[in-house]
């Protein structure tokens, strides 16, 4: 277990309704990927063990984005990544393989780099509704009341129900 994870806040910026209650989450080499033969697998298994689904296996999108009904994690399988958080107003964070990224409902975030071999892995709590949105495709007042309504996750999406995020979101028990 990673023994301090780093956290994020960003405030709403107008185009962007980031999270006023959740910070971002970061833990740096979260899993051991050393040798593995497909580390994606090794997110993909530790996502789903903890309730959280829907996964995909692909790069962070280089155009700003957020999700105001679901919160996400990302899992880098592959290569490194400069990550804008927070929106155009945000915070660029570099990751590598190894890391993972919890966002949590209405954090706006966009890819400005990459080595050409990052693969990531993404995944959803179970309870909660996908969406996505361009700052500019949905009412800024519905995205932070659809923020705001957005349900905790079960678990922590690495570590499960004793991990960090337990006490860095208050998850209830």
């Amino acid at each position: 277990m990673p023994a301090d994870p780093q956290t994020f806040r960003f405030p709403d910026d107008g185009e962007t309704p980031n999270n006023p209650a959740l910070p971002l989450v970061l833990y740096r080499g979260a899993l051991d990927l050393n040798g593995a033969a497909d580390p994606a697998a090794i997110f993909e298994r530790a996502f789903a063990e903890h309730g959280w689904g829907d996964g995909w296996r692909n790069g962070i999108y280089d155009f700003l984005h957020f999700h105001t009904r679901t919160h996400e994690v990302l899992g880098i399988a592959r290569g490194r990544a400069k990550v804008e958080f927070g929106g155009a107003k945000g915070q660029t964070v570099e990751l590598a393989a190894g890391d993972v990224a919890i966002l949590p409902a209405g954090t706006g975030h966009r890819r400005l780099s990459c080595s050409p071999d990052l693969l990531v892995v993404g995944a959803y709590p179970a309870n909660n509704c996908f969406d996505q949105y361009r700052p500019a495709q949905v009412s800024h007042d519905k995205a932070v009341a659809d923020v705001a309504k957005t349900p905790l996750p079960g678990q922590d999406p690495v570590f499960g129900s004793a991990g960090p995020l337990r006490e860095l979101w208050k998850l209830p028990a």
